[in-house]
């Protein structure tokens, strides 16, 4: 197959960043009041990570072939961060807005960083500890907001937000030991065991409607399965720090999403504490040479879960 030139890699990155991005726009669809009803009754964010993982599984799944099916151990790591990370950042975006829990996700390249250095062994550079410390202070804002608040609420959705990015971090790490293994086969794993987490909770609720669900399938389908595709394509001509920064488009677009359809408007915390924190990804993903680059810049987190599985966005 003929390369794909690096106007048109960056073109399907682009378009899978706008794509991932539209979680803010699908969550509001489905628990807020709108034009085309769906909204009612509100779906619950177990019910909508659900079949989002569900309906993205099964799209990766005719790709799926046994002959490099294998089981290794970290896939287990792999698959219980995944399930985690599906139902904490569903609940932390439905109870909070998409734009404090993308931004709280988003903190999953620094806690990598930290686990990587601290238990793993692994080295950083002097750019990396900067763009942690830059990222701290972003994340004392939203701290010091969720305190301040005296709301115990606040507290869950800061929590679950933050547990997003924590177990993105640890989806990460486990992708990078298991980066010769068959991504399809990562990919449905995680997805399938995101579904299966969340199915004692199904017994709670109703069946979506036939338009509800419609739209679920949509949104695993188009907002997740198809995005991965597309940055995965992208990433076999760009570097993963162009992919890094072209990537940075989905916590920016995803809030827009979400106020254009429910008004939903980001509290300042979050805007200023989420700009410093964007901030440091920035730094810390801007080109530079490669003999400056960090042992684990990869995976980034604009590509959610790297070459190797479909991320929760």
């Amino acid at each position: 197959m003929k390369p794909l030139s690096q106007r048109r890699a960056r073109c399907l990155v682009f378009l899978g960043a706008v794509l991932w991005s539209l979680n803010g726009l699908f969550k509001s669809l489905l628990t807020q009041p709108n034009v085309l009803d769906l909204g009612e009754p509100p779906l619950h964010s177990f019910v909508m990570g659900f079949y989002r993982a569900l309906f993205a599984g099964l799209v990766f799944l005719p790709g799926l072939r046994v002959a490099r099916m294998r089981w290794r151990p970290a896939m287990g790591v792999m698959v219980l961060c995944f399930g985690a990370m599906n139902a904490l950042f569903m609940w932390a975006m439905t109870h909070g807005t998409a734009a404090n829990a993308l931004i709280l996700q988003y903190t999953a390249p620094f806690w990598a960083l930290i686990i990587g250095v601290g238990l793993l062994g692994e080295k950083g550079n002097r750019k990396d500890f900067a763009a942690v410390a830059i990222a701290g202070v972003g994340l004392a804002v939203i701290v010091q907001a969720a305190f301040t608040a005296g709301d115990d609420t606040q507290w869950l959705i800061f929590l679950a937000g933050l547990g997003s990015g924590v177990t993105f971090a640890g989806v990460l790490l486990s992708l990078r030991w298991l980066r010769d293994e068959n991504p399809t086969w990562l990919t449905v794993q995680n997805q399938a065991f995101a579904a299966l987490l969340l199915i004692p909770w199904m017994l709670h609720y109703p069946v979506p409607r036939w338009d509800q669900m419609l739209t679920l399938v949509v949104f695993g389908a188009v907002q997740l399965a198809l995005p991965y595709w597309l940055v995965t394509q992208g990433m076999k001509t760009i570097s993963s720090h162009e992919v890094g920064m072209i990537g940075l488009l989905e916590p920016l677009l995803s809030p827009l999403w979400a106020y254009l359809v429910a008004g939903e408007i980001p509290e300042r915390a979050t805007i200023i504490g989420g700009s410093i924190i964007l901030l440091a990804l920035v730094y810390r993903y801007w080109p530079r040479p490669a003999a400056a680059a960090s042992p684990i810049d990869e995976p980034n987190p604009a590509v959610g879960a790297s070459q190797n599985a479909a991320s929760d966005r």
